[in-house]
This record gives structure tokens, C-alpha cells and sequence, in this order.
């Protein structure tokens, strides 16, 4: 049977109301009604009309969108040097949009190119007729007598080529596609206008994908503006550029999403180039006023403000869109996986719609937070403090949802635990803030040292804060206003992003938050990301943030530090802490320590997860006892290597003796002597917390020196690695880092400094070899 057999048949088939369904070799032609895909048929006429539209007002909405339009920009598609196309390029956009089109989506393409292709062909003919000489004196693009190519001719001579080109690109994904050449004038005249749609609507209908292009080889200028300035006007804008071509389609064809690539990453403030020019991921139209744009692309027949202006006659029509630089890798399934790339257009207000205006206002609330007296940081504190407490019943009945809806879902019970609020643990945190707020006085501003430099040259240097600091954290509510407290002590700009098991305790906690803040108009210092933005978009603004601390699963936390970019981490990817009981040990004590460290509370990541036994240990009645202490408390045992060839019987082996459980098991090993409890704890710890058990001083000695962790005890449980047991009032986080900051990081740890110079005129010419000045570099006493 002949294609258009094939088609013939496949359109009676869409007249009866029936479906063929796509196989290979054949052209797949689907019924569709107005509530599916909002097209309707009349005759052979199908028409679009209203169709039911998701509404795509945030970024992880978009992959829902089923009908697409995306534009092809004249850089996006040209090589540099304005001759011939970027085929590799245009190879991946084509790859991308045959894999929308087998996944379902319905893909219209809006391309230029012609002109580009046409100037390659004429050009290499231009050269294999003239001699050598006239060859070489040739300018690119010129014809033999140095005279530009005209476009027009260039278009009529690219346009077969291009769409050739194109065919056989789709042609390797099995997807059909078809030319639709338009002329400006084709828009402005009902009947030529109603069939170009008829046209696109069919052919969406068949399956096929529409690639549509201005036909420049007799395309008149640019008609005048005849844009209908709103809603309820005229339904055409006016056509200048391939930009308002495509939003004109989008609008008409009722697309939920388009895509208009071009050569720059989105719309920024300023022109790039200038100083102080700032990149918007997210547009509204309250943002119109204060972006200015700069010159139009060096090729093509649109600017930025032609985009612009496309894109929000096109928003305003229920159209969602998103300006995106064509040239980086996946643009387009990077966008409708939710990720941030472009600029995102929608309809809501620019405080609710996007991270960066909250990442910009903690940047400011930091400021106005430095402005305060250490007094009122601290009352800020007790605030929060009693807040916590008069609040109790609220929190616990959103904190109870959360923890019902997590059950239901099977989230671990570690994670459960972690989850879950109690009076306890409330008291204990508003005991926590309050040792904050105690010593709020000594951080922000503190002097740490001071030089005279020379006669009248003063130098100090200062505590200040970082900035502002992302807190990542899963499960765990309680940390959100431990970390709040701190971030205030230090005037540090926060932002917090909760796991989703917790968000009702969250969104609770964080309003209480923004309660005390704004007894004191600090209330943007800290705010609770509650968007759907994708964890690795808040990692990408490093111009917003300064410091990310990831408090959650291993898992987590690896994630965030391979993909943290140019944006430090502080953090720990796992506490696998280990207690070695010595020979030497008060075997009493070690029961107890051991007990405290595996039992108390095993989801904490300070909890013991690996038990080291000196060999002698084993013989004894110790192990047995110590054994059966844990078994009691509903421990399950593993065993190393080692002990398990020496038992007959005993626990299983383990599988890996760098696990952190972060439950009711344990790892039980054991070494020959302090030496090799050292080396097996730098083989397969993590640098988390490690706790030796003896009564021999110089062993102890030795451990605490060579281990090298962040935390490392002797004849103590390993669940003191905790900011309050250490008396900082609470942690953001425990560092197993060797820079800034380790172990468990308080106030101390969110703070940087500055150097402060005071001088009465001075220049450093005047200590210049000859000069009348010289330094003396005298330390002088620290203020207090």
C-alpha cells in the first residue's frame, strides 16, 4: 500500500472515529475530541478549540505540558561564522524533540535556518567557479565581486536543503514530519489564516510533526505594529521576527508550553555585559520596569525585547513559556524535567514564584540583622524560645499529621523517630535556644586581634557573619529552629529546605520563626523554601548563597556535595563511630558506654555503629556479657572478619564494616591493641566520633592524638558529639571537614571575619624603602 493509500485510510478511520495506532513503517493517525486534545473535526476540517490545559505556574509543573511549540533561533541554529548550521547542535534539539513526540507530546518547531544553509551552498558554488587567485581574494559570504549574498536568494536556495536535512534528522527516530512555509501577510487575512491552522491541526492530528519557516525568499518587511494591547482583542500579534511567530502559533494552537531558544541564557536586569546586570530565572510582569535590554542577537531579526514581548502576549493567552539559551546540552528535557534553565514566565507575583527574590531578601535581612544590638539578637532568641513552648499543643498536633501520613507511606522507623516531636524534645529545645541567646553577646563584632601597624595605623580584626547559609535537612524538625536560632545569633541569611515527611511541622515551625524576627524587622532573614524547586536548582545559585549544610541521610548529603558546584558544603556524609574497649578498660564503665552509645538514641549519627574489642577481651566473660547486653536491648549483632574466624558460633558476618545502620545493629570486631584499633578506625570510620575505653592514661593519650576525627573521647559515650552537650546551645550540623570548621558547629562555626584599618592619611608609599614612615607590627591587648 503507497503512502497516500496509507493516508487516505488513516483519514476515513479519523472521520469515523476511530483510531490506527502507530507501527513501524506506518503513519499513525489517532482520534482526538475537544476534551483531549482540542481538536474537532468537521468534514476533513479539524479546527483547534478549547481544550482542558494544565495550569503551569511553577517549574515542576512543566512536565505535565503535552503540546509544544519550540523556536529555533537564527544563532541557535548557525554556526560562528554565519555560514552553514551548527549540525551537531541542531542534531541534539531534533534528538530531544523526537523523544517528546514518542513520549506522547504533540511538538510544533518554529525554525530559521534557510538563509544559513543557503549562504553554505551558494558560497561553496561561488567558489568552484572562480580561479585560485579570485578564490583566495574572496570574503566569506560575498559573491565574486564582493558583494554580500542577498538573503532572499539565499533563503529560496536553503529552504529544500534544510527541510531535507530535517527529514532525514527525525526520519532516524521514526518520526514523520512536514513543511509549513508562511509569509507575514498569511496571519493578517482570515481565509489564509484559518487555513493554516486547519492545516497545523491535521497534521498534529496524523502524528506528524509541523516544522514551520517564514518563507524569506518573498517575505516583505516587517508589517507595523498591530499588537491588541490585552486579552480581549485581536487574536494576532504583530508578526516580526520568528519570536512573535511562535507566540502567535502557541496562542492558537493552545500549546501549554513554548519554548524559545536562543544564544543567551534567559533575561537578565541589564544587557550581560554590563556591570551589575543579574540573571532572572523566574519573569512576571511586575518585572517589566527594571529590566532594561540591550542590542538584538548578531543574527536574526530579533532582540530581547521582541522576546520579551512575545513571550508575554503569548503568557497572557495561557500559554506558559520559558526563554532558554539553545546552545546548552538537553535545554529542552532539562526544562520539562522542572530543572532551572532560562527564564521561567509566569502569571503569579514574583515574591511567591521565585527562590531568588527570598535568597536576595535573606541577603538583606542578614544586614538588617548585623544592625542589631547582641540585646535584641537575643531577645529575638528568648522569643523564639517561648514561642516553642506557649505554642506546644499547635506544633504537636502538626507535627502528629506529618508523622501519620509517614507511617502510611512506610517511611523507615529511623527515620520515623527522627520525624517525631515531643513535650521532651520541645522543652529541650527551648532550653538549647535560650544557651544561645545567652551568649549572643560574644559573637557577631568580637574583636580577635589588634595591631599597630604604625604611629596612627590601627588594624583589628573582626567577627562577622558568612552570609547566608542553605540548611538541607530531612526528617528532623526540630533542627529547623535550632539552626534559626543560630543563624540569628550569627546574622546569617537562611534559607531552610525541609523534607517533604515534614511539612506541616515546617511550615508551623518557620512561621513562629518569622514571628520573632519581625518583633524586630528582620523577618526576610530566614525563610522556609517550600517551592517544588528541584534540590540541585537551590545548589546552582551561588551568587544567592554562600555556605550549604546538609543535615540528613548519607545519601542525601553525597548528593549535595557532588552537585554543590562553586558553593561550599559543611557537613558529614556518614557517622560510622566507633568504641574501642581497650584491655586496660573498667569493664563496668564499658558496659555503660557502650550501652549509651548504641542505645540511647541509634538513628543519631553519633551513635555507635562499630564495637572494637581487644583480642584478650574475648577469652573473658566480658564478651559474653557485653553481648548479651546489647541482644537484651534489642540490638542485632554483625561480626568483622576477624572475630568471625575465631567464632564457632556467633553473630553473622557483615557486609561492610563502613555501614552506618542508624538503627538497633551493630558491628562488633576485634584488634590486637590500641595501634591496630587506630588503623582499622582510619580504614573504615568517618571521621564522625570515636571513643576509647581504658584505664591506661598513656593509651588513652595515644588514641586522642592519632585518631584523626573530628570528635575523640576517652571513658565517654560517643552521643556527647552534640552542639548542646558541648555547651554551644545546638548545632547546624557536625563537620567531619578539615577546613573552617569541624565537629559540631555552632555560633563559632557561621562566622567569618574582616579586617577593619583605621589611618590618619596614610599611604603605603610612605613605607616604601626610603620613605618617612615604618611600620612597628605591634600586637596591642584584645577590647573586650
Amino acid at each position: 500500500m503507497s503512502l497516500c493509500q496509507r493516508l487516505a485510510q488513516g483519514l476515513r478511520a479519523v472521520e469515523a472515529g476511530a483510531g490506527a495506532v502507530r507501527g513501524r513503517g506506518m503513519l499513525v493517525v489517532q482520534h482526538r475530541n475537544a476534551s483531549s486534545s482540542g481538536l474537532r473535526f468537521s468534514g476533513m476540517q479539524p479546527q483547534f478549540v478549547d481544550r482542558k490545559r494544565p495550569v503551569l505556574t511553577d517549574r515542576s509543573q512543566l512536565k505535565l505540558a503535552r503540546r509544544l511549540v519550540v523556536k529555533l533561533g537564527s544563532a541557535v541554529i548557525t554556526r560562528e561564522d554565519e555560514i552553514g548550521l551548527a549540525l551537531g547542535r541542531l542534531a541534539s534539539i531534533v534528538e530531544q524533540v523526537a523523544e517528546c513526540h514518542k513520549e506522547g507530546r504533540e511538538c510544533i518547531m518554529v525554525t530559521s535556518g534557510a538563509v544559513a544553509f543557503g549562504k553554505q551552498k551558494l558560497t561553496q558554488e561561488l567558489l568552484m567557479s572562480l580561479s585560485m587567485r579570485e578564490t583566495l581574494s574572496t570574503s566569506k559570504g560575498e559573491d565574486n565581486h564582493g558583494h554580500p549574498l542577498e538573503p532572499r536568494a539565499a533563503a529560496a536556495v536553503g529552504q529544500s536543503g534544510l527541510m531535507s536535512l530535517y527529514e532525514a534528522m527525525f526520519s532516524q527516530y521514526g518520526v514523520k514530519i512536514a513543511q509549513v512555509l508562511v509569509t507575514k501577510p498569511d496571519f493578517y487575512n482570515e481565509d489564509t489564516r484559518q487555513h493554516l491552522f486547519s492545516t497545523l491541526s491535521e497534521l498534529i492530528s496524523l502524528n506528524i510533526v509541523p516544522i514551520i519557516n517564514t518563507n524569506d525568499a518573498v517575505s516583505p518587511p516587517p508589517q507595523a505594529d498591530d499588537e491588541d494591547g490585552g486579552k480581549g482583542g485581536k487574536k494576532v500579534i504583530s508578526i516580526k521576527d520568528n519570536d512573535s511567530l511562535a507566540a502567535m502559533l502557541a496562542a492558537e494552537v493552545q500549546a501549554d508550553l513554548l519554548i524559545l531558544m536562543s544564544d543567551v541564557d534567559g533575561i537578565y536586569t541589564l544587557p550581560p555585559d554590563q556591570e551589575g546586570a543579574r540573571f532572572l530565572s523566574t519573569f512576571t510582569a511586575e518585572m517589566a520596569q527594571s529590566v532594561r535590554f540591550g542590542e538584538k542577537s548578531r543574527v536574526g531579526t530579533g532582540g530581547m525585547d521582541s522576546k520579551v514581548q512575545a513571550a508575554t502576549w503569548a503568557l497572557d493567552r495561557g500559554v506558559c513559556v520559558v526563554i532558554c539559551n539553545g546552545m546548552q546540552e538537553q535545554a529542552i528535557k532539562t526544562i520539562l524535567t522542572g530543572r532551572k534553565l532560562g527564564t521561567f514566565f509566569t502569571s503569579g507575583s514574583a515574591s511567591s514564584a521565585s527562590t531568588d527574590v527570598v535568597a536576595e531578601q535573606a541577603r538583606a535581612g542578614s544586614r538588617d540583622l548585623q544592625r542589631l544590638t547582641p540585646g535584641e539578637r537575643s531577645a529575638c532568641i528568648h522569643r523564639l524560645a517561648e514561642l516553642l513552648l506557649s505554642r506546644q499543643d499547635d506544633i504537636l498536633a502538626a507535627n502528629a499529621a506529618d508523622v501519620r501520613a509517614a507511617s502510611r507511606a512506610g517511611l523507615a522507623p529511623a527515620m520515623l523517630s527522627r520525624l517525631s516531636l515531643s513535650p521532651a524534645k520541645l522543652r529541650g529545645l527551648a532550653a538549647g535556644l535560650k544557651q544561645i541567646a545567652d551568649s549572643s553577646h560574644k559573637n557577631v563584632g568580637r574583636v580577635l586581634r589588634r595591631t599597630k601597624l604604625a604611629d596612627g595605623l590601627m588594624l583589628k580584626q573582626v567577627t562577622v557573619p558568612i552570609g547566608v547559609l542553605l540548611v538541607i535537612f530531612e526528617s528532623r524538625p526540630d533542627c529547623l529552629p535550632q539552626v534559626a536560632a543560630l543563624a540569628i545569633s550569627s546574622a546569617n541569611g537562611l534559607l531552610l529546605k525541609g523534607g517533604k515527611e515534614a511539612a506541616n511541622s515546617n511550615k508551623l515551625l518557620a512561621e513562629l520563626v518569622k514571628e520573632a524576627l519581625s518583633e524586630y524587622g528582620a523577618e526576610n532573614a530566614i525563610s522556609l523554601v517550600s517551592t517544588r524547586e528541584e534540590i540541585s536548582d537551590l545548589l546552582s545559585m551561588d551568587q544567592h548563597i554562600d555556605l550549604i549544610i546538609p543535615r540528613g541521610s548519607s545519601e542525601l548529603v553525597k548528593n549535595i556535595q557532588s552537585q554543590s558546584g562553586h558553593i561550599p558544603v559543611m557537613g558529614h556524609a556518614e557517622g560510622v563511630c566507633h568504641v574501642y574497649v581497650d584491655k586496660d578498660a573498667d569493664l563496668a564503665k564499658a558496659l555503660r558506654i557502650v550501652r549509651d552509645s548504641k542505645c540511647d538514641y541509634p538513628a543519631a549519627c553519633n551513635a555507635m555503629e562499630t564495637l572494637l574489642l581487644h583480642e584478650d577481651l574475648v577469652n573473658g566473660p566480658f564478651f559474653e556479657d557485653v553481648c548479651n547486653m546489647l541482644k537484651r536491648e534489642g540490638v542485632s549483632l554483625v561480626s568483622g572478619p576477624t572475630l568471625n574466624q575465631r567464632l564457632t558460633f556467633g553473630p553473622p558476618p557483615a557486609k561492610d564494616l563502613r555501614t552506618e545502620y542508624s538503627d538497633l545493629k551493630c558491628a562488633v570486631e576485634t584488634v590486637k591493641g590500641v595501634k591496630e584499633a587506630i588503623s582499622h578506625i582510619h580504614t573504615y570510620g568517618s571521621g564522625h566520633t570515636d571513643v576509647i575505653v581504658t584505664e591506661n592514661s598513656a593509651v588513652a593519650e595515644q588514641f586522642q592524638r592519632d585518631v584523626d576525627s573530628a570528635c575523640v573521647f576517652h571513658n565517654a559515650s560517643s552521643r556527647f558529639a552534640d552542639g548542646y552537650r558541648f555547651g554551644l546551645g545546638a548545632e547546624v550540623g557536625i563537620s567531619t571537614g578539615r577546613i573552617h570548621a569541624r565537629g559540631p558547629v555552632g555560633v563559632e562555626g557561621l562566622l567569618t571575619t574582616k579586617w577593619v584599618l583605621s589611618g590618619d592619611g596614610h599611604a603605603a608609599a610612605d613605607f616604601a624603602e626610603g620613605g618617612s614612615r615604618t611600620y612597628v607590627h605591634e600586637t596591642l591587648p584584645v577590647e573586650e
